[in-house]
């Protein structure tokens, strides 16, 4: 619960019950109680009320699935024809790397022979 360990919630309590006495904890905790459900009872109408004005414009969450899985599809089909096929892809990027690199070394080895390593 937001990172907050037992000891922590103990001490915060402790702290709490110093500052406002053990008379007004209760009407507190009843009042913060009492906030949380209206806003829980107002986020709720206004998820109703999005909903219904969707289903009054045609939307459904079924209709919007839709679209978005062929929005998805149209990307996915655009990616593959201008990348070709993405798995490949960097397997030829890292050979083509690769032979590029061994090139270099052996241009590098000719010009100034093979370097030997002490170990």
């Amino acid at each position: 619960m937001f990172g907050i360990g037992g000891g922590e919630l103990v001490f915060i309590l402790f702290i709490v019950l110093m500052l406002f006495g053990s008379d007004k904890v209760p009407e507190i905790a009843r009042t913060m109680g009492k906030a949380m459900a209206q806003l829980k009872n107002a986020t709720n109408d206004i998820k109703s009320e999005i909903q219904k004005g969707a289903e009054a414009n045609g939307l459904d969450s079924r209709a919007l699935t839709d679209i978005t899985g062929n929005i998805n599809a149209q990307i996915n089909d655009a990616k593959t024809n201008l990348l070709g096929d993405t798995t490949n892809l960097t397997g030829n990027l890292l050979g083509d790397t690769a032979t590029e690199i061994d090139k270099v070394k052996e241009d590098i080895d000719t010009i100034s022979g093979p370097v030997k390593r002490q170990m």
